[in-house]
C-alpha cells in the first residue's frame, strides 16, 4: 500500500490490573495477567518492550469499580471477571521499571478531580526525577459514579464543570514545575556559598483561584522535564478543547479511521487557533492487534482467547463506560433498532455493526462478544501483511501519528507484536531500527527532538517558566 513513510509512535496500552480490556483471560494458559501484583513482572515487560523500542507503556486507570450493570453500586458482574478490579495505582512501579530501562517513557494516568494540584505535582516531579525524566501524564477528570462516591461525594461533579477544574488545575501545577524554581536554583557542588539552592531563586507561586489556593513553592526541586509529558484522552466538546489547549499527545478511540478523522481534524485547529503548532501535538489510537503468520491463524487464535472471556464481565465494563445497564433489557433485544435504549447506545452498537459481520443480531450476547478483546475499540485481526496495511490505512485517513496497542493476554499479545508486526513496519520504513534520542527523555523521542526535555515555546504552560538569571518569571512581568 503506497502511503505517507512518518514513521510511527508505538505504546504498549496496560493496566496494573488481572485484566485490562479483556475481562476473564486471566483464565487463558498463557496470559500472566494474575502477575500485576509483582514488580518483578513489570519489570521485565519493561526490558521486553525498550528492546523491541516501543516509545512507552501507557498504563490506564479508574478510582472506582464497575458497578452500574444490574446495580445499582453492584460488583458482583465485575469481581469474579477482573473487570479492571482488584487494580493497583501504576505510578509506584515506575522507578523499578526505569531502574532497568534506559529510554522506554511511561505514561501514568491520574485525575485532577480527585487530588490536589499541590500533591499531584509533587508525585509526578518525584517520579520524572528517578526515572530521568521518562515519565508522561495522562490527564483525566474521571468519570466512574463510584470513584465520586468514594470520595465522599453524592455524585460525580458535573461533566463540563471538571473540566472548568482541570483548566485551573493545570494552571496551578505549571506554576509549581515551572515557575517556582528557577533554573539556576540549585548550586553546583563546592560552590562559594556552600548552600545547596538560592533561596532568593526558590518562590511562593501565590496561586488564589475559584477552585485552589495554592501558596507554593514546589517540594521538588525541578526534574529534567519540570512538566512532564502530557496526554489526554477525553472526547467530549470540552475534553477536546482541553487537550488541544494542554495535550502534547492525545489519545483518541474509534473504530473505523473515518470516525476518528473528525476529532482529529478538530484537535488541531483549535490547537492552531490557540497559537500552537497543530502537527506538535501527536495523535494515536487505541487498538487490539491479533496477529499470526496467515489470517486464518490470527482468526483461531482470537477465536480462542476469546472463548476464555466472561460475558457478564464484559457487560459490567460497558457499564461502567456508558453509565447504562444493559441488564434492564431483554436477552433478545436488538440494541441497533431499540426505540426504548438510549440513542448513545444505539449509536455506539451501530457503529461495532459497521465494522463486524453482517447478519449478526446486536443483543447483550453479541454486545458481550464484542467487548471481550480490546473493550470498545477497534480490532486489527490478521497477518503481519494486513495488520501493516491496514495500520497504514489508519495514518492516511484519520492523520493519527501512531498506536495505543492493547493486549488479549499479556504478554504474549505483545510479544506476537514484536515478532510478526514489527518486523514488517520496519521493512516499510514505518517504525523506527533505535530510540531518537536514546537515554532521552520521552519529550524527546516522542517529538524525536534532542534537547526538547521542556515544554514547546507555544505551549501555554511554558510562560511560567523561570529562567536563569531573571528576577522572577517573566510572566510576573506582563510578558
Amino acid at each position: 500500500m503506497a502511503g505517507t513513510k512518518k514513521q510511527y509512535i508505538i505504546n504498549a496500552f496496560a493496566m496494573q490490573a488481572p485484566g485490562h480490556l479483556n475481562p476473564g483471560l486471566f483464565k487463558y494458559p498463557k496470559d500472566e495477567g494474575r502477575k500485576y501484583n509483582s514488580i518483578h513482572h513489570w519489570m521485565e515487560l519493561a526490558k521486553e518492550l525498550e528492546e523491541a523500542k516501543f516509545h512507552a507503556i501507557f498504563f490506564a486507570d479508574v478510582l472506582g469499580g464497575y458497578d452500574v450493570y444490574k446495580g445499582p453500586a453492584n460488583l458482583e458482574p465485575t469481581i469474579p471477571a477482573a473487570s479492571q478490579f482488584p487494580i493497583n495505582d501504576p505510578l509506584y512501579t515506575i522507578p523499578a521499571m526505569a531502574a532497568v530501562t534506559e529510554s522506554i517513557g511511561f505514561g501514568v494516568t491520574a485525575s485532577t478531580t480527585y487530588e490536589a494540584p499541590y500533591a499531584m505535582a509533587r508525585r509526578f516531579s518525584t517520579v520524572d526525577q528517578l526515572s530521568n525524566g521518562r515519565v508522561a501524564w495522562n490527564i483525566v477528570t474521571s468519570y466512574l459514579d463510584s470513584a465520586a462516591r468514594n470520595f465522599s461525594l453524592n455524585a460525580q461533579i458535573e461533566h463540563d464543570e471538571r473540566y472548568r477544574i482541570a483548566n485551573e488545575y493545570m494552571e496551578v501545577v505549571y506554576k509549581l514545575w515551572e515557575g517556582s524554581w528557577r533554573d539556576d536554583a540549585v548550586l553546583p557542588p563546592g560552590n562559594p556559598q556552600g548552600a545547596y539552592a538560592d533561596p532568593k531563586s526558590v518562590r511562593e507561586i501565590h496561586h488564589k483561584g475559584k477552585y485552589f489556593n495554592v501558596p507554593g513553592p514546589h517540594l521538588c526541586e525541578p526534574s529534567r522535564q519540570r512538566t512532564p509529558f502530557l496526554f489526554q484522552a477525553g472526547t467530549s466538546t470540552a475534553g477536546r478543547t482541553f487537550a488541544a489547549t494542554h495535550a502534547e499527545a492525545i489519545f483518541l478511540n474509534g473504530h473505523t479511521p473515518g470516525l476518528v478523522k473528525p476529532s482529529v481534524e478538530s484537535i488541531r485547529k483549535q490547537a492552531a487557533d490557540l497559537g500552537r503548532d497543530p502537527q506538535s501535538i501527536k495523535i494515536v489510537t487505541g487498538l487490539l492487534v491479533i496477529v499470526a503468520e496467515t489470517d486464518e491463524a490470527a482468526q483461531e487464535k482470537y477465536k480462542e482467547l476469546a472463548s476464555y472471556g466472561d460475558h457478564e464481565g464484559a457487560l459490567a465494563l460497558f457499564g461502567g463506560w456508558s453509565a447504562y445497564d444493559l441488564s434492564k433489557y431483554a436477552d433478545d433485544e436488538d440494541f441497533r433498532f431499540s426505540e426504548s435504549a438510549p440513542p448513545a447506545v444505539r449509536s455506539m452498537v451501530n457503529h461495532w455493526a459497521q465494522v463486524s459481520p453482517q447478519g449478526l443480531t446486536w443483543n447483550k450476547k453479541t454486545i458481550a462478544e464484542w467487548l471481550i478483546l480490546g473493550g470498545n475499540g477497534a480490532k486489527l485481526i490478521g497477518s503481519p501483511i494486513t495488520v501493516a496495511n491496514e495500520l497504514e490505512r489508519w495514518v492516511e485517513v484519520a492523520d493519527v501519528d501512531g498506536f495505543n496497542f492493547s493486549y488479549a493476554s499479556v504478554p504474549e499479545t505483545f510479544r506476537d507484536i514484536v515478532t510478526l508486526l514489527l518486523p514488517e513496519l520496519r521493512k516499510r520504513g514505518l517504525f523506527w531500527e533505535d530510540y531518537a534520542v536514546p537515554g532521552g527523555s520521552l519529550r524527546e523521542n516522542y517529538l524525536g527532538q534532542k534537547s526538547q526535555n521542556r515544554l514547546s515555546k507555544s505551549h501555554p504552560g511554558a510562560k511560567y517558566s523561570w529562567k536563569a538569571g531573571e528576577e522572577q518569571p517573566a510572566s510576573l512581568n506582563g510578558s
